[in-house]
C-alpha cells in the first residue's frame, strides 16, 4: 500500500462510523446524526475526488487485505485451492463511481437536513443510521475486487434499502412496499447466487482483475475448446453469465422484477433520490460494466442484455405518462433509463453504456431532489393534479428541475442528450446486421417520444398553469439546506454531458470524448483486467451502412425529433391554465398502463395459482414419500430390534439352552442336507 491509496478504505469506512455514531449516539447531537452523516459522505467524496485524480495519473490501486477463507477444492479447469478474500480494486471504473455515490450521498444528507428535520421527523437517528449503512454497502461494492466479495455487499444494499423504504414503518403501505422490494430482489439474487458459486467451481477464482481474473480463464477455455460441465466453454460462460444477470434484473428493476421500484417511493424522498441514482439501482448496470469483459465473451447474453433493456426503456416509458404522483412518474423513468444503459452495454457500448450511467446519476438525483422540494412546497402533497403556479414561487426549484428535465428528456444540450444519443447509434450501428438488436433499438427510439411527454408533462403540471389547491396558492418556503444541492446537480445536469461528445466528436474528427479514453484502459490500466476494449460494437460482427457523419446524423435528428414531439406533444396538452386529462382517449390502453399492465395482478396469481399449489403438492410428496419412506425403515427396524431384544434376558442358562438347541438344530440341518447329496 503507498501512496494516497493507503487511504482508500477509509472511503467506506467514513459512512460505517457515520451509521454506528448515529444508531448509538443520533437522539443526543445536534440534527439527530445528520451531522456525522454529513461529514462522513463528506470525507468520502473528496478521498474519492483524490483516488479520481490519482488514477488520471496513471495509478491504479490493487491489494487484498484479508483472507478469510481458503479451500483445496479443485475447480473444473484443474485450478487448486480456492480462496476467498476481500480487497479493494480502484481503476478508472471504479473511480469515477465512487466518485458519484459519494458525492450523490453527500448531496443527499445535505438536503435532508431540510426536508426530514425541517417537519419535526421522528426516527432521525435510525434514518441517518441507514443512510450511513446504505453509503457504506454501495462504496464497499463498487470497489470490491472479486465476485464473492461484490455478491456480499451486493445484498447487503439490498437489506439497506429494505430499511429505508419501510422507515415509516407505522404506516400500512411502507412495509409492504420494503417486503415487495426485499423479495422481488431477492428471487433475483438466487441466480446471481448460483452464477457466483458456478464462476468459482469452474474457473477456481472470482477476482475482477489480475493474471488470475476468472475474465482470463474464461479466454483461455473458450480459445483452448475446453469442455466444461459438459458445455462448451463459450455456451457455459453464457449460462453463467445469465444467471449473474438475474441479480442485475432485480436490482435494476428490469422486466420482469421491475415491480418492486414504483411501490419503493412510499419512502422519504431523499431515500428515492440515493436508491435510483448512486445506490441500489444503479448496483446492477455497474456490476454488468465491472463483468463486461465477461459478458463481451457471449454476444448470446450481450443480445439478451440489449433487449431486455430496450423493451424495459419502451415498456416503463409507456405507464409513466398516465400517473398522476410525480414520485411514481419518476419511478418508471428511473426503470425506463436502467434499460437504456441495459441496451448500451448489451449492444457492445460499454462507454455509451457508463457514461449514461454517470448522467443519470446527476439528473435523477436532482429530478427526486427537486420533487421532494415540491412536496415540501405543497406541503407533502404528491399529486399533479394538485399542484400547478409554482414556476414564480419557487424560481431556483423550478430551473433546476427543469434542467433535469430537459436532460432526462433527451434534448441537446443536455446530458441525457449525449449519453442516450450515443446508446441509440450503437444500437443502431448494430442493429443493421442484428435484427433482435435492431428490434431492441426500435423500442429505445419509440421510448424517446414517451419520455418528452411524459417528461414535459410533469413539468407543466406541476409549475406551470394556475394553483389548482389551497397548497398551491400558499406554498411552504424551502431553506438553502434544500436550494443548494439542488444548483449543484442542475449545473451538472448541463454540463456533464461534455465528458464524452461522441457525436460531434464523430462528426468533427475531434478528440472531445474522454471519458471513452478514460474508460478504455488509457488511464490506470492493470494488467489481466478486461473490459473488453471498447470499439463502439463489442461482441459483434459489423459494417457501418453508408457515411459515419450520415448515420450520426440521422441518428441524432431522430432522437431528437421524437423527444421535441414528445415535449410539444405535452405542451399542447397541458401547458394551460386549467389542463385536463386526456386519459379517456386512450381507452382501455391506458387503463391498463395506469394499472401498470396488471402485472402485480399477475405476479400474485403466479404466485397463488401456480407456485403455493406445487409447493403444497411438493410438501405432500415429501411427507408421503420421502419421510414414508424414512419413517418405513425406522419403523422397520425397530419392530425387529424390539423383538431381538427380548433375547438378551441375562439369565445364563436360557443362553445355554438357546445354544444348545442351536448347536441341534445345525446338526440336524447338516444331516439332512448331508443324507440329501450323498
Amino acid at each position: 500500500m503507498e501512496g494516497v491509496f493507503d487511504y482508500a478504505p477509509a472511503i467506506a469506512v467514513f459512512p460505517l462510523v457515520a451509521f454506528v455514531v448515529a444508531l448509538a449516539f443520533g437522539k443526543h447531537l445536534p440534527k439527530k446524526g445528520a451531522i456525522p452523516g454529513i461529514l462522513a459522505t463528506g470525507g468520502s467524496l473528496l478521498l474519492s475526488v483524490v483516488m479520481l485524480a490519482a488514477v488520471a495519473r496513471g495509478e491504479v490501486y490493487h491489494e487484498t487485505l484479508y483472507q478469510w477463507a481458503a479451500g483445496d477444492a479443485i475447480s473444473e479447469v484443474g485450478t487448486e485451492g480456492i480462496t476467498f478474500t476481500f480487497g479493494i480494486l480502484i481503476d478508472p471504473l471504479a473511480a469515477l463511481m465512487l466518485v458519484i455515490v459519494s458525492l450523490v450521498a453527500f448531496l443527499v444528507h445535505i438536503f435532508s437536513l431540510g426536508y426530514m428535520n425541517a417537519e419535526g421527523e421522528t426516527g432521525l437517528p435510525r434514518y441517518y443510521a441507514g443512510l450511513g449503512l446504505f453509503t457504506f454497502s454501495m462504496l464497499a461494492f463498487v470497489y470490491a475486487d472479486n465476485l464473492l466479495m461484490a455478491f456480499m455487499f451486493f445484498e447487503l444494499v439490498g437489506l439497506c434499502s429494505f430499511l429505508l423504504i419501510g422507515f415509516w414503518f407505522r404506516t400500512k403501505s411502507a412495509p409492504s412496499a420494503a417486503k415487495k422490494a426485499f423479495l422481488v430482489t431477492r428471487f433475483g439474487d438466487y441466480f446471481f447466487l448460483i452464477g457466483v458459486v458456478a464462476i468459482a467451481a469452474t474457473f477456481g477464482t472470482l477476482q475482477f482483475a489480475g493474471d488470475d481474473s476468472f475474465v482470463t480463464a474464461a479466454e483461455t477455455a473458450i480459445t483452448d475448446g475446453t469442455t466444461l460441465f459438459g458445455f462448451d466453454a463459450d455456451t457455459w460462460v453464457t449460462i453463467t453469465a445469465l444467471l449473474v444477470l438475474g441479480g442485475v434484473i432485480g436490482k435494476s428493476a428490469q422486466f420482469p422484477l421491475h415491480t418492486w421500484l414504483p411501490d419503493a417511493m412510499e419512502g422519504p424522498t431523499t431515500v428515492s433520490a440515493l436508491i435510483h441514482a448512486a445506490t441500489m439501482v444503479a448496483a446492477g448496470v455497474y456490476l454488468v460494466a465491472r463483468m463486461f469483459g465477461y459478458y463481451a465473451l457471449s454476444p448470446t447474453a450481450l443480445g439478451i442484455i440489449a433487449f431486455v433493456g430496450g423493451f424495459t426503456a419502451l415498456f416503463a416509458a409507456t405507464m409513466g405518462v398516465v400517473k398522476d404522483d410525480i414520485k411514481q412518474v419518476l419511478a418508471y423513468s428511473t426503470i425506463s433509463q436502467y434499460g437504456y444503459m441495459m441496451l448500451g452495454l448489451g449492444v457492445g457500448g460499454y462507454v455509451a453504456g457508463v457514461f449514461h450511467l454517470m448522467n443519470h446519476a446527476f439528473f435523477k438525483a436532482l429530478l427526486f431532489l427537486g420533487a421532494g422540494a415540491v412536496i415540501v412546497l405543497m406541503h407533502h402533497e404528491q399529486d399533479m393534479w394538485k399542484m400547478g403556479g409554482l414556476k414564480d414561487k419557487a424560481p431556483v426549484t423550478y430551473y433546476t428541475f427543469l434542467a433535469g428535465a430537459l436532460a432526462l428528456a433527451g434534448i441537446v444540450p443536455f446530458s441525457g442528450f449525449w449519453s442516450k444519443d450515443e446508446i441509440l447509434y450503437d444500437a443502431l450501428i448494430v442493429g443493421l446486421e442484428e435484427p433482435v438488436i435492431l428490434a431492441a433499438y426500435a423500442m429505445g427510439l419509440v421510448a424517446v417520444f414517451f419520455t418528452g411527454f411524459y417528461t414535459f408533462r410533469m413539468v407543466f403540471l406541476t409549475f406551470h398553469g394556475e394553483p389548482r389547491s389551497e397548497a398551491a396558492e400558499d406554498p411552504h418556503s424551502v431553506g438553502w439546506s434544500i436550494k443548494a444541492p439542488l444548483i449543484v446537480l442542475g449545473v451538472l445536469a448541463l454540463v456533464a454531458g461534455i465528458a464524452n461528445l461522441a457525436p460531434v466528436a464523430k462528426l468533427a474528427q475531434l478528440d472531445i470524448t474522454f471519458l471513452e479514453s478514460w474508460l478504455d484502459g488509457e488511464y490506470g490500466a492493470i494488467e489481466g483486467l478486461t473490459y473488453g476494449a471498447y470499439d463502439g460494437l463489442l461482441g459483434y460482427d459489423t459494417e457501418y451502412i453508408g457515411t459515419e457523419s450520415t448515420t450520426v446524423l440521422i441518428a441524432a435528428g431522430v432522437s431528437l425529433l421524437l423527444a421535441f414531439s414528445g415535449a410539444g406533444l405535452a405542451w399542447m396538452l397541458y401547458n394551460v391554465p386549467e389542463p385536463v386529462a386526456h386519459k379517456e382517449r386512450l381507452g382501455r390502453l391506458g387503463d391498463a398502463a395506469e394499472a401498470n399492465y396488471y402485472q402485480d395482478e399477475y405476479q400474485v396469481w403466479l404466485a397463488n395459482g401456480l407456485t403455493v399449489p406445487l409447493a403444497r403438492a411438493a410438501d405432500r410428496f415429501d411427507q408421503t414419500v420421502i419421510d414414508g419412506v424414512v419413517n418405513g425403515v425406522s419403523t422397520t427396524s425397530l419392530f425387529g430390534s424390539g423383538r431381538m431384544k427380548r433375547l438378551q434376558t441375562g439369565i445364563v442358562t436360557n443362553y445355554a439352552a438357546l445354544l444348545v438347541t442351536g448347536f441341534i438344530v445345525l446338526l440336524l440341518v447338516f444331516g439332512i442336507l448331508g443324507g440329501w447329496f450323498l
